[in-house]
């Protein structure tokens, strides 16, 4: 069993697998932990985003088998699926492939915000609480998304990452989710949605945790989550655009303390000691609080329910808590907490999605986006060396090698965390930088 443990994850290595939700982690280390539990979080509970559905549903057999492969790599004994009931076609994919087989189940989840931070995954499939400062694997569960799982099917196979599925929706000409190689400009992802409609702002990821995105020739990672475009107008792109500065600006004018981001914050529900209403009321007057307290922002998984749904009067306590956690983080400040009683009233203060798409004004950009069936390919990528938590990729290519997709390019340094880096597409690498290898298709002619 042990050596079947090593050649799992030594191939998830080999592969470059990392989590595909958006923290990218590197799946190898996952793998080589001992666990009970191995969740699939199919929550995908983000507005606009359809990706992980659809994967589940096209790719049921692949799901299964990294599932499969991760609860051996991990010793773990049940495996559970977690999905939405509106997820109907990937569930009806799913039961076929997990109706015989031995310890895997799918478990329903509601469907609420934020079903799919992994936290909130593990509690509402499980009843685990996962302790303030700690990871799953602290109470013997392992979490990947669909994607990732789908990637580990296929480095047992020998196939390395070089492709990354995303949804592009919002104010697009026509939302589709599509596939393309890593490294694939946004602008070329945008064409693919039909263009913009008008001009727009773009966001990475969820409208909820996504990044503003300030240039579209920056290129697809293997954590890309989405692509949104939203009028420059519209309530997220401003709150998003706004500083750090003007929002402590109005938390001082404005906050009357009403703790309405506390009581919905999904973190505090289960047990967790952070209290936004607190930390920014400790803000306000120049950090007049204990450091124990201030050191719970270190805890905020920057969900945005405080901001975008609980606060009546504008304020981001999310940002402020960003603010902090960038200052204790500096200091080398840790959070050392207990993890208390859970909220009695925590289930009924979950966030339903459709009232939290209402209140983000995103109803009217909630369409289809069906997932392509083909992978476009383009004519040059520029890949980035570090697509992951940890350490850069080093390359071990040069200016004007002639490489195959697939062919590493790039290797976790000596004794650091990080993911080996693939070719996308064949041809000639045309420049390589610390920061990325650029690859055109062909040769090195532009």
């Amino acid at each position: 069993m042990n050596m079947q443990m090593k050649e799992i994850s030594g191939k998830v290595l080999e592969a470059g697998v990392v989590g595909a939700g958006g923290a990218g982690f590197p799946t190898h280390v996952k793998l080589s932990a001992q666990a009970e539990i191995v969740i699939v979080n199919g929550a995908e509970c983000e507005p606009l985003l359809k990706t992980d559905q659809q994967l589940a549903a096209r790719y049921p057999d692949l799901l299964v088998k990294g599932l499969t492969l991760a609860m051996a790599s991990t010793g773990a004994q049940k495996g559970i699926i977690a999905l939405k009931a509106k997820y109907k076609e990937a569930i009806a994919a799913l039961e076929p492939y997990i109706r015989n087989t031995e310890g895997i189940e799918i478990a329903i989840m509601p469907d609420i915000y934020p079903a799919g931070d992994e936290v909130m995954t593990i509690w509402l499939t499980t009843g685990r609480r996962v302790p303030p400062g700690g990871i799953p694997i602290n109470i013997g569960v392992v979490v990947n998304n669909v994607q990732t799982l789908i990637n580990v099917a296929k480095a047992q196979e020998g196939i390395s990452v070089t492709t990354r599925t995303l949804t592009v929706t919002g104010a697009v000409k026509k939302p589709i989710t599509v596939t393309v190689p890593i490294g694939t400009p946004l602008r070329e992802v945008l064409d693919l949605a039909g263009g913009e409609e008008a001009d727009l702002a773009y966001i990475n990821g969820g409208p909820m945790m996504g990044k503003l995105i300030s240039d579209l020739s920056d290129t697809v990672t293997k954590t890309t989550g989405g692509l949104i475009g939203l009028p420059r107008d519209h309530m997220l792109i401003q709150r998003k655009e706004s500083s750090v500065e003007g929002i402590l600006r109005i938390a001082k004018t404005v906050c009357e303390q009403c703790s309405f981001c506390t009581d919905l914050c999904p973190r505090h529900m289960i047990g967790h000691e952070l209290s936004p209403h607190l930390l920014i009321r400790a803000v306000n007057y120049k950090n007049l609080a204990e450091l124990s307290l201030l050191a719970t922002a270190l805890t905020c998984s920057e969900c945005g329910v405080c901001e975008a749904y609980a606060c009546p009067v504008g304020i981001s306590p999310l940002r402020v808590n960003v603010a902090l956690k960038a200052e204790l983080r500096s200091q080398g400040i840790k959070y050392q907490g207990e993890l208390g009683k859970a909220d009695p009233m925590a289930q009924h203060r979950l966030i339903p999605s459709s009232r939290l798409m209402d209140r983000l004004r995103l109803r009217s950009f909630y369409k289809d986006a069906p997932l392509a069936g083909e992978v476009y390919e383009g004519k040059e990528v520029r890949i980035k060396l570090q697509q992951h938590i940890g350490a850069p990729a080093a390359a071990v290519v040069k200016e004007g090698d002639v490489v195959e997709a697939g062919q590493r390019i790039g290797e976790i340094p000596s004794g650091a965390l990080g993911a080996n880096i693939h070719a996308s597409i064949s041809g000639t690498v045309t420049q390589v930088t610390p920061q990325a290898i650029t690859i055109r298709k062909g040769g090195a002619a532009r």
